[in-house]
């Protein structure tokens, strides 16, 4: 099976991730989707991309437009906690986006927010859907540590049961 490990990262989170599917993929090919190749030629493609204001980031979105009738397992990080209701709304709005392909299986992971956007939200006031409250607070400060060695592990080990699957 030819498999194709696409991903998009702005910050290093979901590039950690897709380089850990493909350590435990090695014969899969890997890129980030500005140079990834044409999918046509792949069985399978894990395609990743980190969420932005609940939908998958504009490279990303760009590269789903390739992918028409292929089996796709679809990785995602972001920063809230992966067993959210948020998480799982964003997993969801993007598997939306690939409705001319089969999602095959799902996983997403949280990853450290952009310092920048930290900084940015702190700013805003409080009732704000982003603002700074405590509980918000608590998610930045959790976020900082992952994609940690765990999450990358479980990356790894849900690939491997994609594949193994197929």
């Amino acid at each position: 099976m030819k498999v194709l490990v696409a991903y998009s990262s702005a910050t290093g989170n979901t590039r950690k991730v897709a380089e850990a599917i493909h350590l435990a993929l090695p014969d899969a090919d890997l890129c980030p989707v500005g140079h990834a190749p044409n999918p046509a030629g792949y069985d399978l493609v894990f395609l990743g991309c980190w969420i932005d204001k609940g939908l998958a980031d504009e490279a990303a979105r760009a590269y789903m437009s390739k992918l028409h009738g292929k089996p796709v397992a679809l990785f995602a990080t972001l920063g809230a906690y992966p067993d959210s209701k948020y998480a799982a709304d964003c997993m969801d709005a993007v598997s939306e986006l690939l409705s001319a392909c089969t999602v095959v299986d799902r996983f997403v992971c949280q990853g450290a927010i952009d310092p920048k956007l930290v900084e940015w939200m702190k700013g805003l006031p409080k009732d704000h859907g982003y603002g700074p409250t405590t509980s918000r607070k608590k998610l930045w400060r959790d976020a900082e540590s992952h994609p940690d060695d765990a999450d990358l592990e479980a990356a790894a080990d849900w690939a491997e049961g994609v594949l193994a699957a197929l």
